[in-house]
């Protein structure tokens, strides 16, 4: 989905970054606000349109139902076992933290096994790191993010009001439109892409930074664009390749098993969203 769905199934301004690694990250949501996994748990959490809990909601919930009550006992038998706020954010950074991806062919390759990648992903390989794509300034290994916060002018969906995303950082009164760099890992398997999922395929996304500098700021804005934004004219080859490269990034060998039934008894369903545009 572009977007995420709170709630009631409202459509959120922005989509979902992904959970893999994030226990090795410094910030969290695209724009950077949360320092850690805890304090962006509670985030979506209580907010009225997000998961449109409470505290006192959640310890009624959490408590009503016996198989909750004794994983809180097993997990934390040495502290006060009882579920609470506290013990919540804990089991959830904790299983978050779970969400390792560091396995994929690139790391096969990376590690001197040279016949992990082909002719095509190697050669993608050198026009990510190569001076004129930069792709590697933003988003380096091993992580393939620097978790800094960009400004490169993506364009909003049609119709979408513009997301300015990050505060301005040096009081700068054309410093608009900072996201997060997100992470590559498992990128071919997230689409649609950007903070609002502007982009249909990774193809797409990718060629947005051929476009030229500043080549889809609305007329009207004035944006310091990120340092790394140039014009690199990659070619429709060289486009590809990219594509190809970052295709090998995948990884999801320590992917947990989803459950059929949740602890409270209800089934596990993935959403069917009637909205095509989600």
């Amino acid at each position: 989905m572009a977007r995420s769905v709170g709630i009631n199934g409202q459509i959120q301004q922005r989509s979902a970054p992904t959970l893999w690694n994030s226990t090795f990250l410094s910030s969290f949501f695209w724009d950077a606000r949360a320092k850690s996994l805890e304090e962006q748990a509670l985030g979506p959490l209580f907010n009225t349109h997000e998961m449109g809990n409470t505290p006192e909601q959640l310890m009624v919930s959490l408590n009503s139902t016996p198989a909750y009550t004794r994983l809180f006992q097993q997990a934390f038998e040495d502290q006060d076992a009882a579920p609470s706020v506290a013990n919540v954010i804990s089991a959830l950074t904790a299983f978050q933290s779970s969400l390792v991806s560091l396995n994929s062919r690139y790391d096969h390759y990376a590690h001197g096994y040279h016949e992990a990648l082909t002719d095509n992903e190697i050669a993608g390989l050198n026009v990510f790191r190569s001076f004129v794509a930069r792709c590697s300034q933003c988003h380096t290994p091993p992580l393939f993010t620097n978790q800094q916060v960009a400004v490169i002018g993506t364009p909003e969906p049609e119709g979408l009001p513009r997301d300015i995303g990050a505060q301005n950082t040096f009081d700068s009164p054309v410093l608009r439109g900072g996201f997060k760099v997100p992470t590559l890992r498992n990128i071919a398997l997230t689409a649609p892409y950007m903070h609002s999922g502007r982009f249909e395929t990774l193809r797409e996304a990718a060629a947005f930074y051929t476009g030229g500098r500043g080549h889809a700021v609305p007329e009207e804005e004035a944006l310091l664009l990120h340092w790394h934004i140039s014009e690199p004219n990659l070619t429709e080859d060289e486009i590809d390749r990219l594509v190809d490269f970052m295709k090998t990034l995948s990884d999801e060998s320590l992917i947990p098993v989803t459950p059929a039934q949740l602890p409270s008894g209800l089934p596990f369903k993935h959403l069917e969203m009637p909205n095509e545009n989600i």
